[in-house]
């Protein structure tokens, strides 16, 4: 006689037992499904988490305290765009003079670089002279850099009004002179 004929007919001579054995590979199966859809749910969470995350590092949504620029302000391509370099060199102007108005500054002065020696590397420089609130300038750098099309600050002198001693408030303005530089795709 087998092992197996031997379960065979403890099985059929005792009904309480094949019900009990049953019964426990039903709640096995039940817990294993269980646990599978618990560890199914938790991992979707974290790919929310992680996708909330993304798009916040991108910039397509607020972070949690909803202040700074994003790059969604910006939309685009993350190189400048333009058919020429002085096209390209046009478009970063207007990117950094749009980037100072809207913290409440003021260009003052401007000189694009298209023929500098980053050029041959596809780079085009911009320096701007200009003036703004000095909380603002936090805002302004963040903006550029963190904005569409990628844009680096390469150079940054700040010059703090100086007072006197008749003249002792200042206006709180600083000027600025910020050396920019983004990469242009020829032929794009």
């Amino acid at each position: 006689m087998s092992v197996q004929d031997t379960i065979t007919r403890t099985l059929s001579h005792s009904p309480l037992i094949a019900v009990t054995l049953y019964a426990a590979v039903v709640g096995g199966l039940l817990l294993m499904t269980g646990l599978s859809v618990a560890d199914v749910i938790s991992h979707r969470q974290a790919l929310a988490q992680t996708s909330d995350l993304l798009d916040q590092l991108r910039g397509r949504k607020a972070g949690a305290g909803g202040a700074g620029l994003s790059s969604a302000e910006h939309p685009g391509t993350p190189f400048l765009e333009g058919p020429t370099v002085t096209v390209a060199g046009a478009n970063l102007l207007q990117r950094v003079a749009a980037a100072v108005g809207n913290v409440g500054g003021s260009v003052q002065s401007s000189q694009v670089d298209v023929s500098g020696a980053q050029s041959k590397n596809g780079f085009v420089g911009l320096v701007v002279s200009c003036e703004l609130e000095q909380p603002a300038l936090q805002k302004l750098l963040y903006d550029l850099e963190a904005g569409m099309p990628f844009l680096f600050v390469d150079q940054l002198d700040v010059q703090v009004p100086q007072t006197t001693a008749q003249n002792e408030t200042t206006t709180g303005r600083v000027r600025v002179i910020l050396g920019v530089s983004g990469q242009w795709q020829a032929g794009k």
